[in-house]
């Protein structure tokens, strides 16, 4: 056990740790987090949370509480800011293990459930973004295994730090699973009401006397503002985004399990056979990980607020059955030439995919302007490496070797992303822009920012922003009678300038790559002058030129 645990926390290190406080805040969701528990620490106000200096109140208040608390040791940055996602990484990867040690009664399965966990693309993603999602991931999968294992007092805090770290949802989802499970296994265990009070209890003395503080000091406006619109809406309309496929979470699945989806692919078919004609029945661990990973997975895909990381709370059931997949294949391919097919087909989609991720990232090479290009190189030749040993894997037959050669090849795959294209040189282009307009802001002028650099200048700046979300605003902001900054694309500038009737003055630009914003698109189609922008700073004032200051 000590070794397990050891050897799937030093996974999490490099997948989830190393690197964490690069690159620059850029998601625009995740600067909310960052700056906004930034600006709790400056005001010394931990009940209300603010960003931009306006209330903010779309997000319950736990997030911000830990990453301020972090800041007041560390100071803001990007590393503090990320932490509690890192470390809840960490959390769901020893949680998967030990869950999946006690459901299967096997450490080799456990331990590839806990590998999965800690080289899988979503969660590698989300534990290096300033965001509740994974945090949230974690409290619900704590809620769930502890409310099975019948510990309610740690079901019941679970579910209060759920509800305050992102709203109802930590409760909608352990509900979801946890409800037909045990109306299933209600004859041989079953619920008792005053253990559901106890949770109760605890859940409302951990999860509700901050909402009851907003109320007292705001009103009703909070909770009609984060229930109704930011959870009811969501759910229900198509105010944040339009209505998607019912389909649409199963490439996110696949994408989010990342190196491990080929597995996912090959394996479960001779088992879903077998149910399906009868020949073998589910038991009761697979029916409990079933339902864990099926019903959240239909709720999500039936709401129209679809988000890709709104379903990470199903990876670790997905996990487990995967894990015990391979450690079943992985005992029997010496006699079975059935699961010796299997590892070999689920091992060359693999192969595979490391040779495409390869080639997509030599290709887009240009436009991972603040990368290294070294480094970028020695990314790609890990790649093909890594794709090199699992061929050698697959070869030779040596199966029992796979399951230290894919985690090894995961982390390797993960890092070769991270360091080979999304990690830029310090200052970045954000950094800098915020120096450019520290610069140049010389009596306190309104600065404003048109589609770029949404949300994360703030927090590099320090102060308050005009954030123009419409072409109408920005045109009004232009035409201020006093001097103002505008940061803006310079694609868009010209229409603005024409439509504002102002001539404005640039005073300087830098390069800029949204890696938040790359999606499979940019890298099959990697155009530099498409996805690279040239943001500037201009002032619809003429200005000096002595006050110029370049940065390239």
């Amino acid at each position: 056990m000590p070794r397990s645990i050891l050897s799937l926390t030093l996974l999490a290190a490099f997948t989830f740790f190393l690197g964490l406080g690069r690159p620059a805040i850029t998601d625009s969701d995740e600067a909310f987090y960052a700056e906004a528990s930034r600006e709790m620490v400056e005001s010394g106000d931990w009940l209300t949370p603010r960003f931009n200096y306006e209330n903010r109140w779309q997000k319950p208040v736990l997030y911000y509480w830990l990453t301020a608390a972090t800041y007041s040791v560390t100071g803001p940055t990007e590393w503090s800011a990320r932490l509690w996602s890192a470390l809840s990484g960490l959390g769901l990867v020893l949680l998967t293990w030990g869950a999946a040690r006690q459901l299967t009664q096997r450490e080799d399965a456990a331990w590839i459930a806990g590998a999965i966990t800690a080289t899988s693309y979503g969660y590698f993603a989300m534990a290096r973004a300033a965001l509740p999602d994974l945090p949230l991931a974690f409290l619900i999968t704590l809620g769930i295994w502890t409310a099975l294992q019948r510990r309610w007092l740690l079901a019941g805090m679970a579910a209060g730090l759920g509800f305050l770290m992102k709203g109802p949802i930590a409760l909608v989802v352990p509900g979801l699973v946890l409800i037909p499970i045990w109306w299933r296994e209600r004859r041989d265990a079953p619920l008792r009401p005053r253990d559901v009070v106890v949770a109760g209890a605890v859940f409302a003395a951990v999860g509700l006397p901050w909402y009851v503080a907003m109320t007292l000091e705001h009103g009703t406006a909070y909770l009609e503002s984060f229930f109704l619109a930011d959870n009811f809406e969501r759910f229900a309309t198509d105010r944040f985004n339009e209505r998607r496929p019912l389909w649409f979470y199963l490439p996110i699945v696949l994408g989010g399990l990342l190196p491990w989806s080929g597995y996912l692919l090959a394996l479960p078919w001779r088992f879903a056979a077998g149910v399906w004609h009868r020949t073998r029945r589910l038991t009761d661990v697979e029916w409990r990980l079933i339902i864990w990973a099926a019903l959240p997975l239909i709720f999500f895909a039936l709401s129209i607020g679809q988000q890709p990381r709104y379903i990470l709370p199903v990876l670790p059931p997905l996990a487990i059955l995967l894990g015990r997949a391979i450690a079943d294949r992985v005992r029997t391919a010496a006699t079975s030439p059935a699961a010796a097919r299997e590892l070999a087909i689920g091992t060359w989609i693999t192969v595979g995919l490391f040779s495409v991720l390869a080639l997509l990232l030599m290709r887009a090479r240009p436009l991972f302007i603040g990368a290294s290009p070294l480094l970028t190189s020695a990314a790609l030749g890990a790649m093909l490496a890594s794709a090199v040993a699992l061929t050698a894997v697959m070869i030779r037959r040596q199966w029992h070797a796979l399951p230290l050669i894919l985690p090894a090849s995961a982390v390797v795959l993960l890092l070769s992303v991270q360091f080979g294209a999304l990690s830029g040189a310090r200052p970045e282009p954000v950094e800098q822009m915020a120096a450019l307009v520290d610069t140049h802001r010389a009596a306190g002028e309104p600065v404003g920012q048109y589609q770029t650099f949404v949300r994360n200048l703030v927090f590099y700046a320090g102060f308050p922003q005009a954030e123009l979300f419409s072409e109408e605003a920005a045109v009004n902001f232009l035409q201020s009678p006093g001097r103002v900054l505008l940061v803006v694309d310079q694609r868009d500038l010209p229409r603005l300038e024409l439509l504002a009737g102002v001539q404005t003055t640039m005073l300087e630009s830098v390069e800029y790559l949204d890696t938040a914003a790359i999606r499979l698109g940019t890298l099959l189609n990697p155009s530099p002058a498409e996805h690279v922008q040239r943001v500037l700073l201009v002032t619809n004032q003429s200005v000096q030129p002595t006050l110029r200051l370049s940065v390239q």
